[in-house]
């Protein structure tokens, strides 16, 4: 199988119901690519208030797990083990997971991923207010549940640049960027909030209510079949999008770029809460605070990068976001209040030309007949340096807060230079 080079006709997406049609605005001119235009596409503010409820979903999920695991069994190793577990299995599956998105659809997949991942959190939930949860069945359940993901964390990225014409990608990925940055704002505070008040298991049940909500936002919303070429086998398929993105030599230098900076970030996912409940004893919701912060500013810097016209200049924009990155490591290295907060800015200022200029290397240089199958590999091999991360940084932690986060910083600043080094200028 060859994956061409994209000579496709951009201007015919989705085809979607009059009452959310998220097909072109034959009105608009080709010149205005604006976000007033973008949000006048009919169908597309529910698609972005959906993806908006997902993503906070899993974010919220994310810092309750690690803080429920802190509280209930009081070891950051296991607290990095189960974020690496919620994680791990669905990048294994993702090749599968992106051929069925492209086979049958995104909305009624991430719908199925929505339910499975509602069903988990009230099981969690139930077996300990039964006090019959052990860190092994509470496991086994986060890694179960971890294997659907990829059916929403990639189906809403590809309905993205399928929903709309190809002049506002840019804007698109905006969105789709500041979409992630509102819900690293709601879902963290949310968390540590929460488990503050009502304890991890009911960070738990309202997190499954959320996912029960986003899937009554989806209904209405009819996807019909897209284009994607000869009929082959599924798992054939999985297999040959798996090896495409490796042996593709933009999407591989973007997951080594990527894994320079996830793997920093999975060491503060566990590295930050230990500090801020053993060091500063601010309590979860100061966690969640700090992580608002940084959600915050991601939205104004994903917005603002979406005004920009990339082409020509991804690997550039990369290379920005990847020096906040590194600056925002240092600053949470001092350990001071001050310095977390204005660690926590600059990481999320780092994340919105990162994303931006991401979002748009994979989408010029990809056919867009295989969206699905493409973005969830590639994004999963992206994510992958985060639950590495954390898994290591749980009995370093253990050991050593500031040795953690030492690793965090040469690691980041490593990365700065790796945009240029590894990812090809055309491609």
């Amino acid at each position: 199988m060859t994956i061409e080079a994209d000579k496709t006709d951009l201007t015919t997406g989705l085809q979607i119901d009059p009452a959310t049609d998220l097909t072109r605005d034959s009105n608009s001119t080709t010149r205005d690519v604006g976000y007033r235009r973008l949000f006048r596409l009919p169908g597309f503010p529910k698609l972005a208030a959906a993806t908006v409820l997902a993503r906070t979903g899993g974010q919220l999920w994310q810092v309750a797990l690690v803080l429920f695991v802190l509280q209930r069994f009081h070891s950051p190793a296991l607290a990095g083990f189960a974020t690496f577990v919620a994680i791990v299995p669905g990048l294994v599956v993702s090749p599968l997971a992106g051929a069925l998105l492209d086979r049958y659809g995104c909305l009624r997949l991430i719908r199925v991923d929505l339910s499975v991942a509602a069903l988990a959190l009230v099981l969690l939930a139930a077996l300990s207010l039964a006090n019959a949860l052990t860190p092994a069945t509470m496991l086994v359940i986060v890694a179960l549940s971890s294997l659907t993901s990829p059916l929403t964390i990639s189906g809403t990225r590809t309905l993205f640049p399928r929903a709309v014409p190809r002049e506002l990608w840019d804007r698109a990925n905006g969105v789709d960027s500041g979409s992630m940055a509102l819900a690293m704002v709601v879902g963290p505070a949310l968390a540590g909030f929460l488990v503050a008040w009502f304890g991890g298991e009911g960070a738990f049940l309202l997190t499954a209510a959320l996912f029960v909500i986003t899937c009554v936002v989806l209904f209405g919303i009819v996807e019909p079949p897209t284009e994607t070429g000869d009929r082959e086998p599924l798992l054939r398929a999985a297999w040959q999008s798996l090896v495409y993105v490796v042996r593709h030599p933009t999407l591989r230098g973007v997951i080594v770029t990527l894994w320079t900076t996830n793997i920093p970030y999975g060491f503060l996912v566990v590295a930050l809460p230990v500090m801020i409940l053993r060091e500063f004893h601010w309590g979860a919701d100061g966690v969640g605070l700090l992580w608002a912060v940084a959600g915050v500013t991601t939205v104004v810097a994903g917005l603002v990068a979406g005004r920009i016209n990339t082409e020509g200049r991804e690997r550039q924009i990369i290379v920005g976001g990847m020096i906040f990155a590194a600056l925002a490591c240092v600053c949470i290295l001092l350990q001071s209040p001050v310095s977390l907060l204005a660690g926590m800015a600059l990481l999320g200022l780092a994340s919105g030309p990162i994303d931006i200029g991401l979002f748009a290397l994979r989408q010029r240089r990809t056919d867009p007949r295989w969206f699905g199958r493409i973005f969830a590999v590639s994004m999963s091999l992206n994510f992958a340096g985060m639950p590495v991360g954390s898994a290591l940084a749980g009995p370093v932690v253990e050991q050593s807060i500031p040795l953690a986060l030492l690793v965090a910083v040469v690691i980041s600043a490593i990365g700065c230079v790796v945009p240029l080094l590894v990812i090809p200028r055309d491609g």
